[in-house]
């Protein structure tokens, strides 16, 4: 059983940065492939980004250029850079571990972005 705990999200201004992080019970880079996905209220949940065993990351063209994925294997964590954050970025951010039919999903953080 893998267990995700998402933590940074926030009240943020327009422009401002925020870092989520999500760690993971054990050590499952090497196995899953990690996602970013988030869910505004009243929409359905969407992809923010994903990074592969190999590194290989990919965006939402939605945040590309503004959001950076990353990862610690020694902390078991990976990470979501999020900057140039709009007001639309406002949702729950969940973090996701997937490999096969295995899938786990984090409690969810929340980011408002409001002036």
């Amino acid at each position: 059983q893998v267990q995700l705990v998402e933590s940074g999200g926030g009240l943020v201004q327009p422009g401002g940065s925020l870092r989520l992080s999500c760690k993971a019970s054990i050590n499952i880079f090497n196995n899953y492939v990690m996602g970013w996905y988030r869910q505004a209220p009243g929409k359905q949940r969407e992809l923010v980004g994903t990074i592969t065993t190999g590194g290989s990351i990919n965006y939402a063209e939605s945040v590309k250029g503004r959001f950076t994925i990353s990862r610690d294997y020694a902390r078991n964590t990976v990470y979501l850079q999020m900057n140039s954050l709009k007001p639309e970025d406002t949702a729950v951010y969940y973090c996701n571990a997937a490999l096969y039919q295995w899938n786990y999903w984090g409690q969810g953080t929340q980011v408002t972005v409001s002036s």
